[in-house]
């Protein structure tokens, strides 16, 4: 029988069935390997086309004098950078005056928008009549656009026609708080505004966090006689560490990027008080037509974000661990 097999393979006859196997096998796991990537090639292609293309563009803008109405954009290497590190520079000042206002905004809002939603969570995660409701009331307002927002509450906070000073004002409190123009009530408006818009979002994705704890967990530690707040701060946070890491990286990062509020409630008032990054990047491309100085600007002020949210994320880690 091994001549027969030894002069079929001389000859060129077919392979025996094992070796016919273990190709077929080493063809599968080939397609195997592939099947991922298959599957990834959609989110691949639109991210280079709208993530990694628009970055490295930012980046070659940022390193030329890049104005829309002119034709030569000459190559100045890291001017643009150095003019927002340069104390004599004309944008100094105003550059760093919007990062300070970003970041005013962000202190102010984001243990707001990381606290109220949580409790608003507890509270709609508890069995009672109208739960449903609730629900969708506290999360109305988040679908709508900061258009309507911010022109909305424009209306309702003027000092001289909006509907809340008319309110204060027949209840006894002062009826000319500069609400949109003066700080630090611009500041409040514009937290308050963002908190009241905002906080349904972040609900909704506590409560889901808050239904992925095991109930037997509650009901051992009420066994070993541990009160609301034990069980709140052993159970529940420990709980929702993975989604307060999403809620509050999320909110700081959406807490900087404000642009929408200060641009339609306050105009940038008093002054440029309130004017933040995102809009001053806006006005330097657009309106001032000089788009390198303002790729710098978004690089920068990326970078500033990236720091922060490392730093969040190694703060977890390090509790974590």
């Amino acid at each position: 029988m091994a001549d027969v097999i030894e002069v079929g393979a001389a000859r060129g006859d077919a392979p025996p069935p094992a070796a016919s196997a273990a190709r077929r096998g080493a063809s599968a796991g080939r397609a195997g390997r592939a099947t991922p990537y298959l599957f990834l090639a959609p989110y691949l292609v639109l991210f280079t086309v709208f993530g990694l293309l628009p970055i490295l563009l930012g980046i070659w803008l940022s390193l030329h004098q890049w104005d829309f109405q002119l034709p030569n954009r000459p190559f100045v290497g890291l001017d643009n950078y150095k003019e927002l590190f340069s104390s004599d520079s004309a944008v100094y000042g105003d550059w760093w005056q919007s990062v300070r206002a970003t970041a005013i905004f962000t202190v102010l809002s984001v243990p707001l928008l990381v606290v109220i939603p949580l409790g608003l969570a507890l509270l709609l995660n508890r069995s009672f009549r109208g739960r449903t409701f609730f629900r969708a009331v506290y999360f109305a307002p988040y679908v709508l656009g900061v258009a309507v927002i911010g022109l909305l509450w424009r209306f309702l906070l003027d000092a001289n026609l909006g509907l809340v000073n008319r309110l204060l004002g027949v209840v006894g409190l002062p009826s000319d708080t500069p609400w949109v123009t003066d700080v630090p009530w611009a500041w409040i408006s514009l937290v308050g505004v963002t908190v009241w818009w905002t906080s349904g979002f972040n609900a909704v994705i506590y409560l889901a966090g808050l239904q992925d704890i095991p109930q037997e967990l509650y009901e051992a530690a009420k066994v070993d006689g541990a009160s609301a707040w034990e069980r709140f701060r052993h159970v529940t946070l420990p709980g929702l560490r993975p989604v307060l890491l999403f809620v509050l990286t999320t909110t700081i990062l959406a807490s900087a990027n404000v642009f929408g509020q200060s641009f339609l409630i306050t105009q940038g008032a008093p002054g440029t008080e309130t004017r933040t990054v995102v809009w001053f990047v806006v006005e330097e491309g657009l309106r001032n037509n000089n788009a390198g100085r303002a790729a710098a600007m978004s690089i920068v002020f990326a970078l500033m974000l990236a720091v922060v949210s490392l730093a969040n994320f190694r703060l977890f880690r390090y509790r974590e661990d």
